[in-house]
């Protein structure tokens, strides 16, 4: 006589598919607002010691949260929205003035094709320049509202974590599947990850890119603060790095006829802003966890288009957190399987 599946079983698969697509909608849903999730809790790692040090002052900690909000407001947002700022006006520029600026970089590229005898890249389409610059401008026009939506779903979440650490941690422990040892082990490998991934990565960044920013006043740039910002970026993106921001400046010398500062742009960026790489990540990962390249990279490519723009710390760190649950699975259930 066959075995019939009992009842309890078929109840418990019940109510974990019933979990599943529950769990499905919610997240298809708040996809788009995913990085303000991420990012409130890489800001509660980083502003919890300075919450519970103002705690310890007397502060109530309403008030402690408060004003660490308004300091990460001041501190973080507003940056990154001046650079957003920016970046459109100038993208504006360029669309604006796109034939001129297409114009001047075929000239000189025929020129250096003449000289070496042969094509040394495909025929250039002002009109698609054109139409890709424009099309960048509608997509930042079009996210305003998730970003703004993101934002304040970040500062909604960091203030209540801040504020009720305790609820939500032992919430944690409550209802993850996991060994309370495993848990304490997602909880510090995760804090160390946040770390690397929010600290380490931009500072690295913005250090290669302030070495750039003094090579860009010695040849005499123009906007060297827009160029200091797309060297931060490519800095940020694994084989991409600062040559995103010295290669276009170094094309643009070249289309304005100044071939000695374009030659000597291209040779600061590959000789010195390149040879600073890795001593700035040295200094940096000696006292924060060290990402792997090939983890930064799929982060990156998986990231930003989830994210956006702060995809490029985001992603990372979410392939992180998938290894290290991936080694917490195994560390819960593979001894056991091993045994039998």
């Amino acid at each position: 006589m066959p075995q019939k599946i009992p009842a309890s079983i078929i109840r418990q698969v019940f109510i974990l598919l019933i979990l599943l697509s529950f769990a499905l909608m919610i997240g298809m849903k708040m996809i788009p607002y995913m990085g303000g999730v991420l990012a409130a809790v890489t800001l509660y790692v980083l502003l919890v010691p300075a919450q519970r040090y103002l705690e310890n002052k007397g502060w109530k900690p309403w008030i402690a949260a408060s004003i660490l909000l308004v300091v990460s407001i001041i501190g973080i947002l507003l940056p990154i929205a001046g650079l957003v700022l920016l970046f459109t006006a100038q993208i504006k520029d360029a669309v604006a003035n796109s034939d001129q600026i297409t114009s001047q970089i075929k000239d000189q590229i025929e020129q250096i094709e003449t000289y070496v005898g042969f094509d040394i890249i495909p025929a250039i389409n002002p009109e698609q320049i054109k139409q890709t610059l424009t099309g960048v401008i509608s997509t930042v026009a079009s996210s305003s509202l998730t970003i703004f939506v993101a934002v304040g779903v970040l500062f909604f979440i960091l203030y209540y974590m801040l504020v009720a650490r305790e609820t939500w941690q032992q919430a944690s422990i409550n209802y993850l599947p996991l060994k309370k040892e495993n848990v304490k082990t997602i909880g510090d490998e995760s804090i160390n990850l946040v770390k690397s991934n929010a600290i380490g990565i931009p500072l690295v960044a913005l250090m290669q890119g302030a070495v750039a920013l003094v090579g860009y006043f010695i040849f005499g740039i123009e906007n060297p603060f827009f160029w200091f910002g797309i060297t931060v970026i490519g800095s940020m993106i694994p084989f991409v790095g600062t040559a995103l921001g010295i290669a276009p400046v170094f094309l643009l010398l070249l289309a304005q006829g100044e071939t000695q500062a374009a030659i000597g742009i291209l040779l600061y960026g590959a000789i010195v802003v390149g040879s600073t790489d890795n001593l700035f990540r040295l200094i940096v990962q000696k006292r924060l966890a060290n990402i792997h390249p090939l983890v930064t990279l799929i982060g990156v490519v998986v990231g930003v288009p989830l994210f956006g723009f702060i995809g490029l710390i985001f992603g990372p760190l979410l392939v992180s957190l998938f290894l290290l649950l991936v080694k917490i699975y195994k560390n819960e259930y593979g001894k056991d399987e091993a045994a039998i």
